[in-house]
């Protein structure tokens, strides 16, 4: 029989985390405002107000069915990825109360949606899933090569119109405006907090600027061969990764040795490796 190790153990610790912070971004944000904002959630919230029915009851149905129709067109190492979150998540919906902790709508969707991006974003890290309305996406891009973006942002669209008819239009608006919120926030947690920026430059004082990074300022650099695409001619271009803070400082040396000076910049999430 196979031995669990700490690290299976710690994962499945920080799934059962990510999924109760989700429930509580459900419970104490979007469901006492009957706010749906997508998802497998926001069909419960939408049958909770409509009819009355628990959230968890309705998230555990609609996963069940949706885990079952994975099971028959898709792998069997998806259906086990996301067969955990599909039951987990319906248990910590059962056991948070659900309570009203702020009284502004507005301010709740925006809380709900960073505390719902945390939840997600961690899961995602993980590579886990809750389950839900990421079943379908996943079907129609084996199937049909429809993009998983597309397909779970029309899903989420519909369910965002249900609140047309359980609530107003106010409450469709918030429902949207949570959904930009926890994309937003979502795209930049998955692609890393600790972002920096590329600076290529391409100067007539290169040696120069090379002498000012390298011991003045005490940093590396790439140097790459390029051709001017108009003159042909063969030149370097320098590259530089700098961490936010310092790069206003490196691009005003830069300038005040060459304001001539060709400069592109980048902003990028990660780098590994090397030494800024």
């Amino acid at each position: 029989m196979p031995r669990i190790t700490r690290f299976q153990i710690r994962q499945f610790l920080l799934m059962i985390v990510a999924l109760e912070i989700i429930a509580v971004s459900i419970n104490l944000f979007y469901a006492p405002h009957a706010v749906a904002a997508g998802g497998v959630t926001g069909v419960a919230i939408l049958a909770e107000a409509a009819f009355g029915w628990s959230v968890s009851a309705v998230v555990l149905i609609l996963n069940t069915i949706l885990l079952i129709i994975a099971y028959f067109f898709l792998e069997r190492a998806t259906v086990a990825r996301i067969a955990f979150g599909s039951f987990v998540l319906p248990l910590c919906l059962a056991l948070t109360p659900q309570v009203k902790v702020l009284q502004d709508r507005l301010l709740t969707v925006v809380v709900g949606g960073v505390i719902f991006a945390l939840g997600v974003s961690l899961l995602y890290r993980m590579d886990a899933s809750s389950g839900g309305t990421t079943v379908p996406p996943m079907i129609l891009k084996k199937y049909f090569q429809i993009k998983p973006a597309v397909s779970l942002l029309v899903i989420d669209g519909l369910i965002c119109l249900g609140n047309l008819l359980t609530a107003n239009f106010e409450t469709f608006v918030l429902a949207l405006l949570s959904l930009v919120v926890t994309s937003l926030l979502m795209n930049y947690i998955e692609t890393g907090l600790d972002r920096k920026r590329v600076i290529y430059v391409m100067s007539d004082r290169e040696m120069e600027i090379k002498a000012l990074l390298v011991d003045d300022m005490a940093r590396g650099l790439t140097a790459l061969q390029v051709t001017g695409g108009f003159s042909g001619d063969a030149r370097e271009m320098l590259m530089i990764v700098v961490e936010n803070q310092d790069y206003p400082q490196v691009i005003k040396q830069i300038r005040r040795l060459d304001p001539a000076a060709f400069l592109m910049v980048h902003d990028v999430a990660e780098v590994h490796g090397g030494i800024l």
